[in-house]
């Protein structure tokens, strides 16, 4: 196990907790006026099913570690576009989202057919 890795997705699942509690109360009203709780709550979403699958990658060690950096920046482009997009209202932030859809994909696609 990389303890490295295991406390960088600790800390990505803790701000995941953190953001979703912010987004929630803090920036509701924010959110709802610019139409953008559902984007934050998505973002909210896949940066924490993410972050405990970038946990439990960590436990796995080596044979793992690309497929947990590609999740990594998907949690970052995807979830992070998606933040940013809500806090600022600047839509075509959303642009940038669909790449980090595809690393979490190839993240996925990674651990599926990589030899064990």
């Amino acid at each position: 196990m990389s303890i490295l890795l295991f406390r960088i997705a600790a800390a990505l699942c803790f701000l995941a907790v953190g953001l979703g509690a912010f987004g929630a109360h803090s920036l509701r009203e924010t959110l709802e006026t610019h139409g953008m709780l559902d984007v934050w709550n998505k973002a909210v979403f896949h940066h924490f099913v993410h972050a405990l699958a970038l946990l439990v990658l960590a436990l796995f060690g080596v044979p793992n570690r690309g497929a947990w950096w590609v999740l990594f920046a998907g949690v970052f482009i995807f979830s992070g576009s998606l933040y940013v997009m809500a806090l600022t209202n600047v839509h075509w932030l959303g642009a940038i989202t669909p790449v980090g859809g595809l690393c979490f994909l190839a993240g996925w696609a990674w651990l599926a057919i990589a030899p064990k």
